[in-house]
């Protein structure tokens, strides 16, 4: 699942304050208590799982004996947590990992690390051939990190890449890093089998495990116990969940472990990401439709409108097949359940007509939003083995912007429908803009502005919406 880069600082597992920086980057900021002495200092690129997967990391190591900083020349441990979903993506963390290698210059006992995708897939070029790097370590060996960074203190390099077919880490409570103390993020499954042509993930997180389904009850039921409002059950691809008991006794799918989740409190809001549309069942959507807490908002990547770009993509379903599932999503949940997607432009051999076709599905569908992208050949892929990247760099720039330019009308069209309506709010954080409004999600996960009066964060507020952009509501409180 592509999702736009974010930015994480964090110091430590104290009640975070979030701050959103200008250029749309996230930054999560935690007041040091513990007085340790090693400093860990963490950023994470990428999408959900990563930021899930720090916490992860924090967790192991505060238990582990490190405070925390936002403060990288301060810092013992940089950690870079990583993406290889796009270039641009390892051209940004190469970027960074040269402006902390100059600090490093100044502080030679500080300890470089590189996490996650980037990690599995250039172990060798970090450590040999550019010496960048202390430690590199994949997305399954973090359990590691104690004994790998012991190792670097006795003048080793660590490195650990290995993947796993069990590795969960359904034992460790994650430190709420990216939350903004109302939200929060639970990993339900790892890896992935599908091996569509153009993406890494199956070779930098492995295959695909689902984790107990009891120990994520019990991470939602602790999160309400502790004041959450909203859970988001993350995997690559949640609908092909499924956990059995060792001895066979019980089985539980995406649908079940769904509806569990929601039956804790009706107080918690339930989210989901991503689907994948060979997967996607009725089940779920009946599952969605009974429970009101069980959010209205499904993506669901189609990366082509066309049937023999997908078949090349490996996508194992055609545009008709993709066409019912979005029937199915309105006629069970009805028109105002948003969907949105990833749309990939100039794909391998990808045609003018073949590229119409995929503007044709977005009329189809009329999506609330999209991430979209031109095609970006990733090494070791199925498509960088056997497909040429012969789409010229000009002709994907110049569908990708024919692609965002129908989605801002979509999105803009989408949230109008929301004018005149009343809906259900919860409060996230102030506006962007002003201390003097507050800003939240509806159940179709469109953000949602509105003067504060008496409400704080945390609140469900029903607010009449008055007026609409392409990427914001705008209201008045009726509580």
């Amino acid at each position: 699942m592509a999702q736009p880069l974010l930015t994480l600082d964090f110091l430590d597992r104290a009640a975070p304050v979030a701050e959103a920086t200008p250029a749309g980057n996230v930054r999560v900021t935690l007041p040091t208590r513990t007085g340790r002495q090693r400093k860990l200092y963490i950023e994470s690129y990428g999408c959900q799982m990563n930021f899930s997967d720090s916490e992860i990391v924090s967790s192991i190591l505060f238990d582990e004996g490190f405070d925390t900083t936002d403060d990288l020349a301060n810092a013992d441990l940089v950690l870079l947590n990583t993406c290889s979903i796009r270039e641009k993506a390892e051209q940004t963390v190469r970027m960074r990992l040269k402006q902390i290698n100059s600090h490093k210059k100044r502080k030679p006992d500080m300890l470089v690390g590189v996490l996650g995708c980037m990690a599995e897939r250039l172990k060798s070029k970090f450590l040999e051939e550019e010496k960048i790097v202390d430690l590199v370590v994949g997305p399954d060996a973090y359990r590691d990190l104690p004994q790998l960074i012991a190792q670097v203190d006795g003048g080793q390099k660590g490195v650990n890449v290995l993947l796993s077919r069990e590795e969960t880490y359904a034992d460790i409570t994650p430190v709420r890093l990216n939350s903004n103390g109302v939200s929060a993020f639970i990993s339900i499954m790892r890896g992935c089998d599908n091996m569509c042509s153009f993406c890494v993930v199956p070779f930098t997180r492995g295959r695909e495990r689902s984790r107990d389904a009891h120990s994520i009850v019990q991470e939602a039921r602790d999160l309400v116990a502790a004041g959450y409002k909203e859970v988001t059950l993350l995997g690559q691809n949640v609908d092909s969940y499924k956990w059995a008991a060792a001895n066979g006794s019980e089985h539980v799918n995406f649908a079940q472990l769904l509806e569990r989740v929601a039956l804790i409190s009706p107080e918690l809001r339930v989210r989901f990401s991503t689907s994948h549309p060979k997967d996607i069942t009725d089940e779920v959507l009946h599952t969605m439709a009974r429970h009101e807490n069980i959010c209205k908002y499904i993506h669901l990547p189609a990366q082509s409108g066309n049937s023999r770009v997908l078949a090349l993509m490996n996508r194992t379903y055609d545009r008709a097949w993709y066409e019912e599932r979005v029937n199915r999503i309105r006629e069970i949940l009805g028109e105002d359940c948003a969907i949105s997607t990833d749309m990939i432009a100039g794909f391998c051999s990808e045609t003018e007509e073949e590229h119409a076709d995929t503007k044709s599905l977005m009329h189809f569908v009329k999506y609330d939003m999209a991430y979209q992208f031109f095609y970006s050949e990733r090494p070791g892929t199925l498509a960088a083995r056997k497909l040429a990247d012969d789409v010229p760099l000009e002709t994907k720039k110049r569908r990708l912007q024919e692609l965002i330019d129908i989605q801002q009308v979509h999105s803009a069209e989408r949230n109008a429908r929301a004018v005149g309506q009343v809906h259900k709010v919860l409060v996230e954080n102030f506006s962007k803009r002003s201390k003097d409004d507050l800003s939240g999600r509806n159940s179709q996960n469109q953000v949602v502005i509105f003067p504060k009066g008496n409400f704080k964060k945390g609140d469900y507020v029903n607010v009449l919406v008055h007026s609409s952009s392409a990427s914001t509501l705008l209201g008045e409180a009726l509580n």
